[in-house]
């Protein structure tokens, strides 16, 4: 699998990611953070399949309604967090001035649900805590953690849906269960490593008291 990384909401600094298959050129976009050229731009040549969005927060929401218009890429979300991507007061983007109002999920994800891109699996990973349907994806070696996991801290829980020590269980129970040398692409921040994390991470590492 091939990928590449955009910020396209500077002001959030959320990471938008293309994900695409070589052989079959099927794609997916994770959490397309604002309308963008740019993405256009970079899938032509690609099928479009997935605009996924790792929870329904309007930082990671914003472009899904540009997407659907201009490609035909279903919109896929955990079942739990689909009601906020019409609500910008549940989406959160009313506070912002932003006011989104997206589409309706073609696809509500539940966790333990694949997608595939040609051959290749993509395991959905409900990580509930930063919001109620808050997902991760593994594909291979990779997997897109939205913001349940960043590099040595966690997403914040005092949002609407948040909870901290559901969210520290799952990020114990469902991420630091995977292989160590998977990569953990954040929605901000920096790629880290689920073996680092496990020691290093000061909120969730093995070595704080539980």
């Amino acid at each position: 699998m091939k990928y590449k990384i955009f910020n396209i909401l500077p002001e959030f600094g959320t990471n938008t990611y293309l994900v695409w298959d070589e052989i079959s050129k099927e794609a997916m976009i994770i959490d397309p953070a604002n309308q963008s050229r740019v993405l256009l731009e970079a899938i032509k040549g690609l099928n479009l399949k997935y605009i996924v969005n790792t929870h329904g927060h309007g930082d990671h929401i914003g472009g899904n309604g540009f997407l659907k218009e201009n490609t035909q890429a279903q919109l896929a979300i955990h079942e739990l967090d689909a009601p906020m991507l019409t609500d910008p007061n549940k989406n959160l983007s009313i506070h912002w001035g932003a006011n989104l109002i997206c589409p309706e999920a073609d696809i509500k994800l539940k966790g333990g649900d694949f997608l595939k891109l040609g051959e290749n699996k993509i395991k959905v990973i409900h990580t509930p805590g930063h919001s109620r349907g808050g997902i991760c994806l593994l594909i291979d070696d990779l997997l897109f953690c939205g913001d349940t996991l960043f590099a040595e801290s966690i997403g914040r829980t005092d949002l609407p849906g948040g909870d901290y020590t559901t969210l520290i269980r799952s990020i114990r129970e469902k991420l630091f269960v995977l292989s160590d040398n998977i990569t953990a692409f954040p929605g901000h921040g920096p790629a880290t490593k689920i073996g680092y994390e496990k020691v290093s991470n000061p909120f969730a590492g093995m070595r704080v008291e539980r």
